[in-house]
């Protein structure tokens, strides 16, 4: 038999007092939220017949979850943030806004802070003994012209699918920098080519894709952040072409306009003319920005990131 009491009025009751709508203090805002999310979780309970033991589970999985820092790569995993994306796209669509590079999601690593360099950058320390990528591209307005003075912010994996900072092996900001771009709109950037990444097969964000019969595999690929006065700012990647989870990422972040054509050249004369020895990457990819609907739309999101040195 099928018992429900989430619709009475001792629960509602109970519910309006958790979520503090029987005071003056506090947020409204956050009160209108908790009282949805106890609201559905009631719902859900009782719809789905979720025991106490699935409950407290739960509850200890979100508790690992958190103690192992994986909140965020979860949200990618279960397609959430990939879902804030498509979301802002329909809304786009509705006020007649299109054009631009696409965006797609930024993922729970970056770093702020990185040197700033003009025109072009050195991004990795020289430690590890990467195949060398140069990437350049043009940074261009909504009709097509070189914007100088944008701020090309990226940063990317090394060889080993892993992040500075987050990996304390690593050098401060390897393999991230920000570049402002040079009178013709453009940035240059050497680095080594980044592998893609798995989630850590004993943290609870694989626990749980196991358990979904899913894999959690990344493509190799670059983040940027694009902002310059006037345009929107621009949260996107590019992922590799070439590699097997090109189209299979676990994370939903590959869209269509966002892969990068890596060409490896095996040339001795070429090599020499760069300046590095043996086999290199060559990668460019230009971005289009839309213009700004409002000064806010210039701006990244208050999303809390980690700070170097804090």
């Amino acid at each position: 038999m099928t018992v429900k009491v989430s619709h009475t009025a001792e629960v509602q009751d109970l519910f309006n007092e958790a979520s503090g709508l029987n005071n003056q203090q506090g947020s409204p805002r956050l009160k209108q939220l908790i009282l949805r999310i106890v609201s559905d979780a009631a719902k859900l309970i009782e719809d789905l017949h979720v025991t106490d033991d699935e409950f407290w589970t739960a509850v200890d999985y979100l508790n690992r979850l958190g103690g192992r820092n994986e909140a965020g790569l979860l949200v990618a995993g279960l397609g959430l943030e990939h879902f804030l994306d498509l979301l802002q796209d329909a809304k786009d669509a509705q006020v007649g806004l299109a054009g631009g590079t696409p965006r797609t999601i930024e993922g729970p690593l970056y770093v702020a802070g990185a040197p700033l360099c003009e025109g072009e950058a050195r991004m990795d320390d020289g430690r590890e003994a990467g195949t060398v990528m140069f990437l350049q591209g043009v940074v261009r307005n909504s009709a097509g012209q070189p914007v100088a003075g944008a701020v090309v912010d990226l940063w990317h994996a090394n060889t080993q699918g892993n992040y500075s900072y987050f990996d304390q092996s690593q050098s401060d900001y390897n393999l991230r920098r920000r570049i402002v771009t040079d009178s013709a709109g453009r940035y240059r950037a050497r680095s080594i080519v980044p592998s893609g990444y798995g989630c850590s097969p004993d943290g609870p964000t694989q626990e749980c894709l196991d358990l979904l019969g899913r894999h959690g595999q990344r493509p190799a690929h670059i983040h940027f952040f694009i902002s310059a006065p006037g345009h929107r700012h621009l949260t996107t990647q590019i992922n590799l072409a070439g590699d097997q989870y090109l189209w299979d990422d676990f994370a939903y972040a590959t869209r269509e306009g966002l892969v990068g054509d890596i060409r490896f050249i095996d040339d001795a004369a070429a090599a020499h003319d760069r300046g590095v020895d043996g086999r290199f990457a060559e990668l460019e990819f230009d971005f289009q920005l839309q213009q700004a609907p409002a000064p806010l739309a210039e701006q990244r999101s208050n999303r809390p990131r980690a700070l170097q040195g804090a």
